[in-house]
C-alpha cells in the first residue's frame, strides 16, 4: 500500500528511532470519521457541534491535525450548567446500587473498546493503559456502593466542575470524575489540549454504560477561562482543578469572590527528589533513574540527590547507561530555548555536563542531560527546566539527605533508595511529602491517596480520603453563591475599623487591660495600640491589644519551635495534655461562664450550658488522639504500603462570632490532637471568652509556644496570615469580602482553606456547634491532617 513503511524488525531495531505505534489507528480513525473530525461538545447525553463557534485543531506527536474541536461560548457553559443541574436530583437520588452498576458497567464497556480508548489516548500524547482505567473505575464502582453504609451522615456537593491544564493526563482527570459521580455528584469537565479527545469518547463510554443524561457533560475551549465561566454559574457548587501552578493561579483569581469551593491538585509544576543512599542497591537505583528522568513526557519534575560517598560510582554507571541514547522529542520549540537557557546558567554556576550525545542544533529535540555539581540554591534545582534535564546534588549524611530532599516548596512525591528498611522508614516519615516510593518508582494506585503539601496542592485525590472533597457533612451549611466585590487586595485589612472610646470615658473605670498570648506568654500588640471590648449594650468592658503582622510572625516563629516536637509526641502523650487543658478549663468554669454572659448578653444558665459543652468536647477530642490514624491498605500489586495522617503544620484560625468559648474550643481541639500548632485570632464581636481561655492555657501541660491568641482587625490579622508562607492551612469565619481575599491570595503562597461565610450564617442556620454529630466532628479532624501513602515494594 502507498505510504505504508517497508521496514523489517531488524532496521527499527537497529535505527531505535522514534515511530508510530505497532497497532493499528483505525479504531480511533474510525471515530474520529464518525464525527467529521470535528468535535463538538458533550451536553445533555447529546454531542452538540454548533456552526457559529470557533474551532482549535488537535495535532499528534508529528504535530499533524488529528482533528478540531469546538471553542465554548457563554450560553454553552450555561446549557452545560442547567444540565448537570437538572440531572442532579435524578442521579444523586439513585440507590447506592443503582450507581455502582453504571459504573461497574462502564468498566465492561472499557474493556470492550480498549483499542478505541489507548489508541485514542496516544493520538492525543496522554497514552495510558486501558487496565489502569479500568482499575480506577471499578475502584469507585465499590465506593458508590457504600457510600450510605460507611457515610450516611454526608451528602453530595452537587455540580462539580473539573477543570485540567493542558498537560494533565487521562489518569488524573478521572481520578477527579469517578469520585465525584460516585459519591452523588454530577460533573462538568474542562478537558486540556492532550484529554480533549478521551475526555469526549469516555462521555460517549458512560452514555453507553447507562449514565442518565446531563451526569456527565464535556465542554471544551481554553482551560483557564472557559473554567473560570463554568464555575461563575451559579448553578456550580464546586471547583476541582489538576495541572500546572501557573493555571490554576489564574483560575483561583477568576473565580474568587463568586461562593465557589475550590481545590487544587499542582502536581504537574511539583519538583520531586530521588534520593540515593549509599546502602542502595547502585545498579537498581540507577536503572529507576533512567526510566524516570529522561521519558518523553513525565508527570513531575525530579532532582536526583545522592550521597557522597556512591556519588562516583552513580556518576559512573549513569554514564555508561545514557550512552547511545538518543534525543528525546519536546513538546514544543520554546521548551528548547528554555533548556538552551537553564543549561547555560548552570554552567556559568559551576555545574557541569554530562549528555548521552551532542545536541542537535536546531529543532525541538534535546539529549539526556545530567546537570552535576549544582548547589541547592541554583534556579536548575528550585525549579527544573522541562524536557530530559536532571539535576544532581549531594549530600553527607542521612539527615541532610532528608534536609535536601524537603528544600523544595513543593510536596507532591519522593523516591528513596536504600537496603536500609530503619532509614527508608525514617526518611519517608520525615520528608513533607505526599506519596513515598522505597526502591521503586510512578506506581500508583486508586486505593492510595496522593496528597499534595504546600505548594503541590491543598486537596487528596485517591483512596476513602480523596471521596471527602466531593462531600459535606448534612448538617454543615453549604458555602453560599454570591458575586465578587470590588476590593483592593494589596491594601485589604490596612483601614480597619477599631473601636472607638466614648468622650468622658474614664480608663480607671475600665475593670482590665488585656495582652496577647505568644510563645507562652502575655505580651502587648507589636504596634503599641489597643482596641476596646464593648458590651452588648456598648458599655466598654476592657481594652485589648490591636494586633498586627509583627505579632503573627511572632506567633509563627515561637511555634514553628514547638509543633515539630508537638506532633513526634505520641498520642497518648498529647491526649494526656488535652485531657489536663479540659481538667483546667473546669475549673475555671465559673469564671468563663461570667465572661460569655457578660460579653454576649445570654442568660448564666446558658454560658454555664457553653462552658460545660466546651469541658466536654475537649475530652472528646483528647479521647480521639490515638483512634483517628491511617492503615494498611489492600492493593492488587505486590509489595507492602503504609497510610498515615499526619499535622498540617501551622494553623491560622479566625474565630466565629457564635458560641466564642465553644467554638474556640472545638476548633483547637481538633487541630492539637492532630499534632498542629493554633494561632487564633478570637472574634472582634466576642474576644473576651478567648481572652479568659489565656489563663486555661497558662495552667495546662500545652507546650508555650503552642497555642497563641492574638486580638484585633480580623481583615488585617487575615492579611497576615494569607500572606506568610509557614501558615499551611486558614480556617475563617467573617465577611464575605475576606473569603473572597483568602481565595484569591491564598493560592501564592498555596494554603488549605476552610471558608465560612459568617454573615450569611447568620441568616440561615450557620454552624451548629453544639452537635454532637459524628459527620461534624469528622469533618473538623479531616481538615486538621493531610495523608502520606509509603509504597514498599517486595519480589
Amino acid at each position: 500500500m502507498a505510504g505504508t513503511s517497508t521496514k523489517t524488525v531488524h532496521d527499527i531495531f537497529q535505527n531505535m528511532e522514534y515511530g508510530s505505534s505497532s497497532t493499528s489507528t483505525a479504531t480511533a480513525q474510525a471515530w474520529l470519521e464518525k464525527h467529521s473530525r470535528i468535535l463538538g461538545f458533550f451536553i445533555d447525553g447529546k454531542f452538540l457541534s454548533p456552526a457559529d463557534r470557533q474551532t482549535h485543531d488537535v495535532t499528534d506527536s508529528n504535530a499533524a491535525v488529528v482533528c478540531s474541536t469546538v471553542c465554548a461560548k457563554d450560553e454553552d457553559v450555561a446549557s452545560a450548567a442547567s444540565s448537570a443541574a437538572g440531572a442532579l436530583k435524578t442521579w444523586s437520588e439513585l440507590s447506592c446500587y443503582q450507581r455502582a452498576k453504571v459504573l461497574l458497567k462502564l468498566a465492561s464497556v472499557l474493556q470492550r473498546h480498549s483499542q478505541c480508548v489507548s489508541e485514542l489516548c496516544e493520538l492525543s500524547q496522554s497514552s495510558v493503559s486501558p487496565a489502569v482505567l479500568i482499575r480506577l473505575t471499578q475502584y469507585y464502582a465499590s465506593w458508590a456502593q457504600l457510600r450510605d453504609t460507611l457515610m450516611p451522615e454526608w451528602i453530595p456537593q452537587g455540580v462539580v466542575a473539573v477543570v485540567v491544564s493542558d498537560d494533565c493526563s487521562v489518569y488524573f482527570l478521572l481520578l477527579k470524575v469517578l469520585p465525584a459521580l460516585a459519591m452523588g455528584n454530577t460533573v462538568i469537565v474542562v478537558p486540556g489540549k492532550t484529554t480533549t479527545l478521551p475526555a469526549l469518547l469516555l462521555a460517549q463510554l458512560f452514555l453507553e454504560a447507562g449514565i442518565p443524561a446531563g451526569v456527565l457533560n464535556v465542554i471544551t475551549g481554553s482551560e483557564a477561562s472557559l473554567g473560570a465561566k463554568v464555575a461563575q454559574n451559579p448553578q456550580v457548587n464546586y471547583l476541582t482543578y489538576s495541572g500546572r501552578q501557573e493555571t490554576g493561579e489564574a483560575l483561583a483569581k477568576a473565580v474568587a469572590g463568586w461562593g465557589v469551593p475550590m481545590s487544587f491538585s499542582l502536581s504537574f509544576s511539583s519538583v520531586c527528589p530521588f534520593i540515593i543512599f549509599d546502602s542502595a542497591d547502585l545498579d537498581s537505583a540507577v536503572d529507576g533513574v533512567i526510566e524516570l528522568a529522561f521519558k518523553k513526557k513525565r508527570d513531575f519534575q525530579w532532582v536526583l540527590c545522592v550521597q557522597e560517598s556512591v556519588l562516583d560510582s552513580v556518576v559512573a554507571r549513569l554514564k555508561l547507561r545514557m550512552t547511545g541514547m538518543k534525543c528525546v522529542p519536546l513538546a514544543t520549540e520554546a521548551e528548547r530555548s528554555l533548556i538552551d537557557t537553564a543549561v547555560q546558567e548552570a554552567q556559568q554556576q559551576g555545574a557541569t555536563l554530562m549528555q548521552s550525545c551532542p545536541p542537535v542544533s536546531t529543532g525541538a529535540l534535546y539529549p539526556p542531560t545530567v546537570l552535576c555539581g549544582l548547589a541547592p540554591s541554583c534556579q536548575s534545582v528550585i525549579s527544573p527546566p522541562p524536557g530530559p534535564v536532571l539535576p544532581l546534588i549531594s549530600f553527607r549524611s542521612s539527615a541532610e539527605g532528608v534536609t535536601l530532599g524537603n528544600h523544595s516548596p513543593y510536596g507532591q512525591t519522593a523516591s528513596i533508595w536504600t537496603e536500609d528498611l530503619t532509614l527508608a522508614l525514617e526518611s519517608a516519615k520525615s520528608l513533607c511529602v505526599g506519596s513515598v516510593w522505597v526502591n521503586f518508582h510512578s506506581v500508583m494506585d486508586p486505593a492510595l491517596p496522593l496528597c499534595g503539601r504546600r505548594e503541590s496542592g491543598n486537596c487528596t485525590d485517591g483512596g476513602r480520603e480523596g471521596l471527602y472533597q466531593f462531600l459535606r457533612p448534612s448538617l454543615s451549611p453549604s458555602f453560599p453563591r454570591s458575586s465578587p466585590s470590588s476590593i483592593n487586595y494589596a491594601d485589604f485589612g490596612s483601614a480597619a475599623s477599631k473601636f472607638m472610646i466614648p468622650e468622658g470615658f474614664d480608663p480607671s473605670s475600665v475593670p482590665r487591660f488585656y495582652s496577647h498570648f505568644v510563645g507562652g506568654q502575655l505580651r502587648k500588640a507589636d504596634s503599641g495600640c489597643s482596641r476596646s471590648v464593648l458590651a452588648p449594650g456598648s458599655a466598654v468592658l476592657a481594652h485589648c491589644p490591636d494586633g498586627g503582622r509583627k505579632d503573627v510572625r511572632n506567633a509563627v516563629e515561637a511555634a514553628i519551635k514547638v509543633q515539630p516536637g508537638w506532633m513526634k509526641k505520641s498520642p497518648a502523650a498529647r491526649s494526656q495534655s488535652l485531657y489536663s487543658l479540659a481538667d483546667s478549663l473546669d475549673k475555671r468554669r465559673r469564671d468563663l461562664a461570667v465572661s460569655i454572659q457578660t460579653q454576649t448578653g445570654i442568660s448564666l444558665e446558658e454560658a454555664e450550658k457553653e462552658v460545660e459543652l466546651s469541658v466536654s468536647r475537649l475530652s472528646d477530642w483528647a479521647a480521639r488522639c490515638d483512634k483517628e490514624q491511617g492503615g494498611n491498605p489492600f492493593l492488587p500489586q505486590s509489595g507492602s504500603t503504609l497510610l498515615t495522617s499526619e499535622a498540617l503544620g501551622v494553623l491560622g484560625v479566625i474565630l466565629p462570632n457564635t458560641k466564642p468559648l465553644l467554638s474556640l474550643v472545638s476548633l483547637l481541639g481538633a487541630a492539637l490532637a492532630m499534632g498542629n500548632a493554633v494561632i487564633m485570632v478570637p472574634s472582634e464581636k466576642c474576644p473576651l471568652p478567648a481572652l479568659e481561655f489565656i489563663q486555661v492555657l497558662q495552667a495546662s501541660d500545652i507546650p508555650g509556644g503552642l497555642v497563641s491568641i492574638i486580638t484585633g482587625g480580623r481583615d488585617q490579622l487575615t492579611h497576615a496570615f494569607a500572606n506568610h508562607s509557614v501558615i499551611q492551612s486558614i480556617w475563617y469565619w467573617g465577611s464575605k469580602e475576606g473569603c473572597q481575599f483568602l481565595q484569591y491570595s491564598c493560592v501564592s503562597p498555596l494554603k488549605r482553606l476552610w471558608l465560612n461565610c459568617e454573615e450569611e450564617e447568620e441568616r440561615e442556620a450557620g454552624q451548629n456547634w453544639t452537635s454532637s454529630n459524628p459527620s461534624l466532628q469528622e469533618e473538623l479532624w479531616r481538615k486538621a491532617v493531610v495523608w502520606k501513602s509509603i509504597w514498599i515494594p517486595t519480589a
